[in-house]
């Protein structure tokens, strides 16, 4: 039997790919709504209680009054905004991020999918973390450039509309530091400081480069780009979307290029290093709207 599936906001940018990824499937049937009922609270109340998983790509009060429209405790829900990715309720939607963890998500009836930016910041920093070899109290700052669509449709609309002619063409943002992703990374990290995080848009499409500068003071022993390169590529052998650059790729590039991987659901991850002066740079590349966003969802639930 096919299971039904209720995407809540299929007309948003993360909706429209997930829509994209599951159309053509014989194993679910897909439940949409017309345009004239995708506001209407009572119409979309139905819909999510008579579906076997709700995926919601909703503005995160949306989200949260969605779920609690919820009677029918056989739905399975995976919410792709931010209002349930710090819960305790809720298990978080990324499956390499520990041994455990794709278990856990198989098992739950409520799924937090991932932000973007802290999917390559938590890949990058929670193994270093458990295996000891970063201070968990390390004053960090993460740096991540992302295409002009994480910005949503007004992103999109602002780069691709009629007023394309004066839309900046790179801009950092979160100049208060108090962007809504710094606790996910946090958490899911298992950091005890709080990391500085700086983000940018860039005046292409989709995908994001993010680094993070290192130094042997953060570090809890002496440590080469080696040996924190074999650490991440041992952490993920088994895990078929991440992939860990050897010494030989890591020495052969010389840019970091955000769109490398788009169209695909895989997160690249890389360590540079000059161990002479102790410095080191953690960097992953992935398509905001892959395996930061739809691409993800729709690895959650197969």
């Amino acid at each position: 039997m096919s299971a039904s599936v209720f995407i809540d906001g299929d007309q948003g940018t993360t909706g429209l790919k997930i829509l994209e990824r599951l159309s053509g499937r014989q194993d679910i049937k897909l439940i949409t709504l017309p345009e004239a009922l995708r506001k209407n609270a009572a119409a979309r109340a139905v819909a999510i209680n008579d579906c076997d998983v709700a995926v919601l790509c909703l503005p995160d009060d949306a989200a949260r009054q969605a779920v609690a429209s919820i009677r029918n405790p056989r739905v399975r829900v995976i919410d792709a905004s931010s209002a349930h990715r710090t819960d305790a309720d809720w298990v978080y939607g990324f499956p390499e991020m520990s041994p455990q963890q794709s278990g856990r998500i198989a098992q739950a009836r409520r799924v937090s999918n991932p932000g973007c930016y802290p999917t390559g910041a938590i890949a990058l920093l929670r193994p270093l973390v458990e295996a000891g070899c970063l201070r968990a109290d390390a004053p960090l700052s993460i740096h991540a450039v992302s295409g002009y669509s994480g910005r949503g449709r007004e992103g999109i609309e602002a780069h691709e509309g009629p007023g394309v002619a004066t839309a900046l063409s790179f801009q950092t943002y979160g100049l208060g530091l108090q962007h809504k992703h710094v606790p996910e990374i946090r958490l899911h990290s298992g950091l005890q400081g709080r990391p500085l995080f700086v983000p940018s848009y860039g005046s292409f499409r989709q995908g994001i480069a993010l680094t993070i500068p290192l130094h042997a003071s953060m570090l809890r022993r002496p440590m080469t780009a080696q040996v924190l390169r074999d650490l991440l590529a041992q952490r993920y052998r088994d895990h078929g979307h991440v992939q860990v650059l050897d010494a030989a790729q890591t020495h052969a590039m010389t840019r970091l290029d955000p769109q490398a991987l788009n169209g695909s659901n895989d997160l690249q991850l890389a360590v540079f290093g000059n161990d002479t002066h102790g410095q080191f740079l953690l960097s992953a590349v992935f398509d905001n709207l892959g395996k930061g966003a739809s691409g993800a969802a729709v690895q959650t639930w197969r």
